[in-house]
């Protein structure tokens, strides 16, 4: 059995040197580096993500595998250094491209879906990759060591020209992304928009897919053609839970992979034996689920919160709806017996009906006692409201959409909590210029006059 490795903290003078970037030229190297390369991926994966070409983004970065493999072995047979980084990029770069051509021949000339064709492309050319690695390790000389670490990154063995050279691969990206935002978004969004309108298309296409291209090539050797994906999707992908604005959206998702660069590549460097491709991926996972659970609008709490506050407001609007058409002779209201059977009928879980007389009792709507629901002013206005606008509603879906008075009831209950004040009046105006209309034509007067519109399903919905 193995004893468990003791732990070895780094202490506090330590941790704050490393964030301060005082830890030694080779660390600070490799922060800088990865986080110019995360703002970078940040910036060019919102268009990526935008665009729905995330998996094409993961076959792109299997394809430079062979590209690797390739430049090696034909640079070495011409008496050249193989391991280049330059050479060895040239040589991802064009074979990454590669495969995003192939995916779109076959997308164009066959009948192929579009994860049918990624999935192709990902597997040969990874698979190539792997063949020509296996024979650089059996039949190439020692200068091929380390080769493989482009498969999981090796960003510790960055050197400065590397950081320099991911550095303005970064810098570039980031410069024509803000340069080109206008042209993007327009084809992100509607592009047969922008080809109606005389934009070119394919070429703006072509221009993202080369930034993409870019900082995937300039990630290989910080986090591995494996986990480069990771930072060009995560940090997007995050940031669109936080906003719905474009240009919010590409600040944010550029600070999320430059943060998620910089603490990857702190904690990498604190805590020994942890790959810091693999941390700065985890790290942008741990933002990634704080945005997927706190993002005040799109997140899953806020989600949650929002459909509970509403499934309690359509139950109390319902309560409330049968309790003042079943008014007693107190007055408004329901006995214990009658709620237990509106809850059995609506379905409701005994925590849920608890939780709905919770929310009238809350709200002023009702008070509650053993002898049960007693409305109170706001909850007889709320439930004489609710009660008119299934009736109206109901009765518009009967004179002119031709619906059968049987099947009313359900349209009118989704509908009856979210009619506003101007849909009310304008139903009540139509109905009754359709009475008068009909009260003309049967008493066999001339008809004069349009026919009643319906109101528009987006106002009536809204």
């Amino acid at each position: 059995m193995l004893a468990p490795a003791p732990a070895d903290w780094p202490t506090f003078d330590r941790v704050l040197d490393t964030l301060l970037l005082r830890a030694g030229f080779n660390t600070n190297t490799v922060i800088i580096g990865t986080t110019l390369l995360g703002l970078a991926a940040g910036v060019v994966g919102v268009f990526a993500l935008l665009r729905k070409r995330s998996l094409t983004t993961d076959a792109l970065s299997h394809a430079t595998l062979p590209g690797i493999t390739l430049a090696f072995l034909i640079v070495s047979a011409f008496g050249g250094e193989g391991r280049s980084l330059p050479v060895l990029l040239l040589g991802a770069t064009a074979t990454g491209v590669l495969g995003v051509v192939c995916i779109q021949a076959m997308l164009r000339h066959t009948r192929l879906r579009e994860d049918a064709a990624i999935g192709v492309v990902l597997s040969v050319f990874f698979g190539a990759g792997v063949v020509g690695l296996s024979y650089i390790q059996k039949n190439a000389s020692s200068g091929a060591a380390g080769l493989n670490t482009f498969i999981y990154g090796q960003t510790a063995a960055m050197r400065v020209s590397d950081a320099w050279l991911m550095g303005g691969l970064a810098i570039g990206a980031v410069a024509a992304s803000a340069a080109l935002l206008k042209e993007f978004t327009l084809v992100c969004f509607d592009d047969a928009f922008a080809k109606v309108g005389g934009w070119p298309v394919s070429l703006i296409d072509l221009l993202m897919m080369a930034l993409v291209v870019l900082v995937t090539v300039a990630g290989l050797q910080a986090v591995g053609l494996i986990l480069v994906v990771a930072m060009l999707i995560i940090p997007a992908v995050s940031a669109r839970f936080w906003t719905q604005r474009l240009w919010l959206l590409v600040v944010l998702a550029g600070v999320i992979g430059a943060t998620s660069g910089y603490l990857g590549s702190v904690l990498s460097a604190l805590l020994p034996r942890k790959p810091a491709g693999a941390v700065i991926v985890l790290t942008s996972g741990v933002i990634f689920g704080v945005s997927l659970m706190g993002a005040p609008a799109r997140g899953f709490v806020a989600s949650a919160v929002r459909r509970v506050r509403t499934r309690l407001g359509i139950a109390t609007d319902h309560l409330l709806e049968v309790a003042h058409d079943r008014r007693d002779g107190r007055g408004a209201g329901l006995s214990a017996r009658d709620v237990a059977g509106v809850g059995a009928e609506r379905g409701w879980p005994a925590w849920f009906g608890r939780a709905v007389l919770w929310t009238l009792r809350a709200r002023g709507l009702a008070t509650t006692d053993e002898g049960g629901l007693r409305l109170t002013d706001a909850g007889r206005s709320r439930g004489a409201r609710v009660s008119r606008n299934h009736r109206l509603w109901a009765q518009y879906l009967i004179s002119h959409a031709d619906v059968a008075p049987s099947h009313v009831d359900w349209s009118a209950d989704q509908v009856e909590h979210v009619l506003p004040d101007e849909v009310v009046e304008a139903l009540e105006a139509q109905l009754a210029e359709g009475a008068g209309v009909r009260s003309g034509s049967d008493s066999g007067g001339a008809v004069t006059g349009s026919s009643p519109q319906p109101p528009a399903p987006g106002r009536a919905h809204a």
